[in-house]
Formats: C-alpha cells, structure tokens, sequence
C-alpha cells in the first residue's frame, strides 16, 4: 500500500454472523447495502491498514453481512468486532456537477449573499425532507441552514472553501 494512503471510514464490523467466518457490518454508507459495492476494503489490523477483498456480501434483515478473504471462522470474524472499514477516496463514484460529498463541505466558510460570513460548517445532517448544513458561528452558536441548491445554497465553491446562501444574519438566534 502507498505511503500516500488516507483512508477514507464507510463503517466498522460488529462482530461474527454465523459460524463459517462471515461478518456483520455497520455501514455508513447510503443505501446501506452500498458499502458492498467497494472492493477492497482495509481494515486497521495490529495498528496497520491492511487491505482485504469481500468474497460475497448481502443485506440480511436489518444489517449487512460480509465474507472476507481470510477469515473461515466464527473466531476469526468476532476478532474484528469494532474495527473500521476504509476505502481510498479513488474507489469513490464521480459526481455531477454541482453533487458534493458531505466529507467535501465540511470545514468551508459559509457567507450570505451580502457577503457576510455566517461561520464554518461543522457537520451535514439528514432530516428527510432535505440535507441540512450545520453552521458553527463565530459565537459558537449553531446555525442550520437547508441544503437546496438554488433555494438557499447559491454557491459552492471548493477551490475558495466557501459557500453563498441566501440566508440572513437575523435567522440567528
């Protein structure tokens, strides 16, 4: 593996799913089932990452469960309770323009279409209805603005780190 290597988290393992080595998984992904779609996978073994392929993989009720190269046991598979799955950033599906990853908006300033600075987004959030931007201000209040392209997000900009949307210093309170 690359010196370069960053790994990127898409979930963990929970521990043993049967007795022939497969192993339940908590995906981060969305759907679920998505993780699947990644091969290899690596683990962080003994403090190394260490890259392992999948050999077969499916939803099972409300979890996912995987076969791993190299784990043929009930024993084996539980060692790896806890332990998170990363893939390199290169296995991600190229967006569309104007498509972000959550990972890719977090960190950059938010300002308002009058050019003021609301603060930093801090974390995205899933409500349903739409994805929310969680703005750290710089009174360590939180502000949440929707995530609507062309509604209240004009702007993304990655190169800059920063995002315009139509939103007002007075909505903070």
């Amino acid at each position: 593996m690359s010196q370069a290597f960053k790994p990127l988290i898409v979930g963990k393992l929970n521990g043993a799913s049967g007795i022939k080595g497969w192993v339940k998984v908590y995906s981060y992904t969305d759907p679920k089932e998505n993780i699947l779609n990644y091969s290899p996978w690596y683990l962080k073994l003994d403090g190394q990452w260490q890259q392992v392929s999948i050999l077969n993989g499916r939803e099972q009720g409300k979890t996912v469960v995987a076969q791993l190269e190299g784990c043929n046991d009930r024993n084996t598979a539980e060692s790896y309770r806890g332990v998170e799955i990363a893939i390199e950033e290169s296995q991600l599906p190229q967006l569309e323009e104007g498509e972000y990853y959550w990972r890719d908006l977090i960190g950059l300033t938010v300002v308002n279409m009058a050019g003021e600075e609301l603060g930093t987004v801090k974390k995205m959030m899933e409500t349903g209805a739409n994805d929310v931007l969680v703005v750290k201000t710089a009174s360590k209040e939180e502000l949440l603005i929707p995530y609507v392209p062309e509604y209240s997000v004009m702007k993304v900009d990655l190169e800059s780190k920063q995002i315009t949307v139509d939103w007002e210093l007075d909505y903070q309170s």
